[in-house]
């Protein structure tokens, strides 16, 4: 399984001069906790930082210094930014996650341009769907076994 097969590609983007506050609503109406910040690279959207909800808190709102409608997404996002390729193996991409402390990973294609996102509650859900199934498989044959003995 790949990072490609199992990330989100319904991305929401910012770009890094858009304000704080524009970053805010957008968090808000999109019910997302992060968005991507990208460049546009001749044609190619290009991920160069990511800013959470928890960023806005902690860095923008927490400095009284400067006002929050002078703020821009580029002073808060972080910008030490880890991607994944779309193509990584996704025990690839979770010990790069691990290694690098990030829950949230942009993934990317063969040309740095933005394919999606991985988050850590994403994979979390598909491991349980997948435990799921497995309790299921044990249950059915036990079914099958008694079925079997009748």
């Amino acid at each position: 399984m790949t990072a490609g097969e199992v990330c989100n590609r319904e991305v929401v983007i910012a770009s890094a001069d858009e304000t704080i506050a524009q970053a805010a609503r957008r968090i808000r109406a999109c019910h997302v906790g992060t968005l991507v910040v990208v460049d546009d690279r001749e044609g190619t959207r290009t991920p160069v930082g990511i800013l959470t909800d928890r960023d806005i808190v902690i860095h923008a709102l927490a400095d009284k210094a400067v006002p929050l409608y002078a703020l821009r997404i580029g002073s808060v996002m972080s910008s030490n930014l880890v991607t994944a390729g779309e193509h990584e193996s996704l025990p690839d991409v979770l010990k790069k996650m691990r290694s690098n402390g990030v829950r949230r990973i942009p993934i990317v294609n063969e040309d740095g341009g933005l394919e999606g996102i991985l988050a850590f509650d994403d994979v979390v859900e598909l491991l349980a769907e997948e435990l799921s199934d497995l309790a299921g498989l044990i249950a059915r044959e036990q079914t099958r076994e008694r079925e079997v003995r009748v």
